[in-house]
């Protein structure tokens, strides 16, 4: 039977949605497939539907187990004979799988990456006749996608193992993505490609700044009452806290998110999908596998952390075509956080840098200065013409030319090797004389002073926008530290200006003083500390704090030792941890660690190891003798420690300790340093 007899008879629909056709004869004619699609798309039936055509059992590899227990549902009530094999699934479920595998009755066989691990997995699946292996969101292979799975990274040798087609699907995926993607599943052969428009001209786009954040959501939804929306938040306690408040308001609201119970998680599913105009206030926890079609709007309490996870989580709403709204929220500090976020992770530098970019194009649609469909569009490779449907289209941005206060923020950056953040360039250019502009002399700059017109806030704002155009991005080896790209330098020459929107710096304004655990220079730096903390716990298998609690890590960041002997005088670093951890956070802070030989590192920190420095120096004084003619000698290190540490009162202890040859020449020398 053909795959359009099967969409009209099993599925109910008399025609293929724009796409879905040529991925679906690709898929049906056994091409390893790529399918890039608009969320709401109808990703599914590319799979199903060659599914029901070919032979043999298609084995679809998914991330949520909500997700694949509503498609076995919608398959089941098709009458298609599909199953699952999660760890939430009940006894008689698992037995009524492998029943129908072993009859040869079952069509579809929905598997989460994890499952991939066990080799008894592994043999069942060598042994039921599988004829194609389908990826659902397969931007999770992806390390630089925005949901990263490792046991994604196991499909590729399945896909071997067993020589069967592969066909991946995802909504989101930039250059960088899809070709990780291929590599991972497809070993570097290029798929079968099908890039579909990530346009979805339903959904309404806004953004607006953070200017009393818990009313502006409450404002939102009371104009949207009795509409199924979500509220994406990002911490466990906002989710809480404002489903409180919208229920106060008169909303039938609930919250999500990961630490919830399993059983807790799946009542809130449950209820999203059968009752209308519920509220959903969530972290991204709740997500993939939400397919209800007449979701009206979507609101960000906090900003994303990209452009792939803005779109993806909007993209809930309005899947049955229908006008649907949405409003993104962002202020200083989210941008703080999700920085932070992308410092503290254990991704090489390049990547980190690359996330810092994908950010900030995030940041480049929060400012657009225009049509923000077209911002977004731009991002996944498409031109479209402005789309009269945001809220830029809606009311155009006030923008000026702010050639001038960016090239003083480049010059200031520029004048001090690009060395610095944000809050001390800002500094600079207001002409702020405290301690650490005093400290490099940053006051004898061309630049200092030349930016007054404009307050600390509005700075801010400048430097937001700047981050925006991509102009500068943090440094991931220099702790937070702005560097610029490529687009800035035409500027920076006087080949090129800039515009920039003057109503969100007008608009700029100091927000409630958020506490820091540190200064926001050294805030980059508290980062990578945590970051290289929780690399070594994972690998001891203990909590964080084992290795060095917050506190030692502030006052490591504030403090910023440059040897062991400043390591040492850190609270919380005691001998052990200093032998076995200094070396590595020093050459967090510094770039490099200093090299020590074990016994002085023994020392350090404590006033023998500054006598076994000075040992040390007048040892090669008078390695060749008083004339500089004699045979070389040297005590050993261990040596030195022994009489930095046990402070012999005379030669004869000293010659006790050392030996009578490297007394008599040492010995006067030594001395005079102990009894100093």
């Amino acid at each position: 039977m053909s795959a359009a007899t099967l969409l009209r008879d099993v599925f109910g629909f008399d025609g293929f949605r724009p796409g879905q056709q040529d991925i679906v004869q690709a898929v049906t004619d056994g091409k390893n497939t790529l399918a890039i699609m608009p969320t709401g798309g109808g990703k599914s039936l590319c799979f199903q539907l060659p599914a029901l055509v070919r032979d043999g059992v298609t084995i679809v590899i998914s991330p949520l187990i909500a997700l694949m227990r509503d498609q076995v549902r919608f398959l089941r009530e098709n009458g298609v004979e599909a199953h699952a094999l999660t760890s939430g699934n009940t006894e008689d479920e698992t037995d009524a799988a492998h029943a129908a595998l072993r009859a040869g009755s079952c069509k579809l066989l929905y598997l989460a990456p994890e499952r991939l691990a066990s080799n008894g997995a592994q043999h069942m699946l060598r042994q039921i006749g599988v004829g194609l292996i389908a990826v659902d969101e397969a931007h999770c292979v992806s390390q630089w996608g925005h949901d990263f799975r490792p046991d994604y990274l196991r499909i590729g040798d399945l896909r071997r193992s067993l020589d069967v087609p592969l066909a991946a699907f995802t909504a989101t995926a930039d250059e960088e993505t899809r070709a990780e993607i291929v590599q991972k599943l497809f070993d570097g052969q290029a798929p079968e490609t099908f890039l579909h428009g990530f346009d979805r001209p339903n959904i309404h786009l806004a953004f607006a700044a953070k200017d009393g954040p818990r009313a502006q959501i409450l404002n939102f939804a009371k104009d949207r009452r009795d509409q199924a929306g979500i509220v994406y938040c990002g911490t466990r306690a906002k989710t809480e806290t404002l489903a409180k408040a919208l229920s106060d308001a008169g909303h039938t609201t609930c919250h999500y998110h990961g630490g919830m119970d399993p059983d807790d998680r799946r009542a809130v599913e449950r209820r999203f999908q059968q009752e209308d105009g519920l509220i959903v206030c969530a972290t991204v926890a709740f997500g993939m596998g939400i397919d209800k079609p007449d979701i009206r709007w979507v609101a960000h309490a906090d900003l994303p952390k990209s452009i792939e996870s803005y779109y993806q989580e909007i993209g809930r709403a309005g899947r049955d075509g229908a006008p649907a709204e949405t409003l993104t929220l962002f202020g200083p500090d989210d941008i703080r956080y999700r920085r932070q976020q992308i410092d503290e992770g254990l991704a090489p530098p390049e990547r980190r840098a690359a996330d810092h970019g994908r950010l900030n194009a995030l940041l480049g649609l929060a400012e657009a200065l225009v049509c923000r469909r077209q911002n977004l569009l731009s991002y996944f490779g498409e031109t479209p013409d402005t789309c009269g449907h945001c809220d830029l289209c809606d009311k155009p941005a006030d923008v000026f030319d702010g050639t001038q206060p960016v090239r003083m923020a480049l010059s200031a950056a520029l004048r001090t090797d690009e060395r610095f953040g944000a809050g001390h360039l800002i500094d600079i250019v207001m002409g702020n004389l405290n301690d650490k502009v005093r400290q490099w002399n940053h006051d004898q700059l061309p630049t200092f002073g030349v930016g007054r017109e404009y307050s600390r806030v509005q700075w801010q704002a400048i430097f937001r926008q700047m981050m925006g155009h991509d102009l500068m991005r943090p440094d991931a080896e220099r702790h937070g530290a702005l560097r610029m790209t490529d687009h800035a330098r035409p500027i920076l020459r006087g080949e090129a200006t800039i515009q920039l929107r003057r109503d969100t710096i007008k608009a700029a304004k100091s927000g409630p003083k958020v506490k820091q655990m540190v200064s926001e220079e050294d805030a980059p730096l508290l980062s990578a500390l945590k970051a290289k903390r929780r690399f070594f716990a994972e690998q001891a298998g203990g909590p964080a704090y084992i290795i060095f609690n917050d506190r030692t890590l502030i006052e490591m960041a504030e403090t910023r030792p440059r040897t062991l002997d400043d390591m040492a005088r850190i609270g919380g670093v005691g001998a052990k941890k200093l032998d076995k951890y200094g070396a590595a956070f020093l050459e967090v802070i510094n770039g490099e660690a200093e090299a020590l030989h074990p016994a002085r590192q023994k020392l350090a920190g404590r006033t023998e190891g500054t006598l076994y420095d000075q040992l040390l120096e007048a040892q090669a004084d008078l390695a060749r003798g008083p004339e500089g003619t004699d045979k070389p000698l040297s005590c050993s290190a261990a040596q030195l420690a022994k009489v930095a540490s046990q402070k012999p009162r005379d030669t004869a202890a000293l010659e006790r300790l050392i030996g009578a040859k490297y007394a008599e020449r040492f010995g006067p020398a030594f001395m005079d340093i102990l009894h100093a």
